[in-house]
């Protein structure tokens, strides 16, 4: 059973979104990582691109699969977590530590279009 934390929302692609503040921290979901197997490769969107919510911002291939990574909100990436992208393997380690980019919100109301960790849950089974 993929391990799902209550506190994060989550899209239907299997990213997960903290919000603190104004600013989204984005990763990818223990299912998706453990249905990719060991993963390979990352490719992500630069610091100052505008994004919008559900548009892909990267790339990401495991050895047996390549997918695609989306924006589970609107905005502008403010950071991207080199150590995984040069590391990407952390990710299968712990994806929920191992964030990939943070976005700063552009419009907070977005955050409606997310699952809750039940409703995730409810998709994965």
């Amino acid at each position: 059973m993929s391990k799902v934390l209550d506190n994060l929302s989550y899209t239907k692609t299997h990213e997960w979104v903290k919000v603190e503040n104004d600013i989204a921290l984005v990763g990818i979901t223990d299912y998706a990582q453990d249905s990719l197997g060991s993963i390979v490769y990352l490719e992500l969107g630069s610091v100052g691109d505008n994004v919008n919510q559900f548009d892909e911002i990267g790339t990401i291939e495991s050895v047996k699969a390549a997918g695609e990574i989306n924006a589970p909100v609107s905005g502008e990436i403010v950071e991207v977590n080199e150590d995984v992208v040069d590391n990407p393997e952390k990710i299968n380690e712990n994806p929920y530590e191992n964030w990939l980019l943070k976005i700063k919100l552009s419009d907070e109301n977005e955050l409606k279009n997310l699952l809750r960790a039940e409703e995730y849950k409810s998709e994965i089974e």
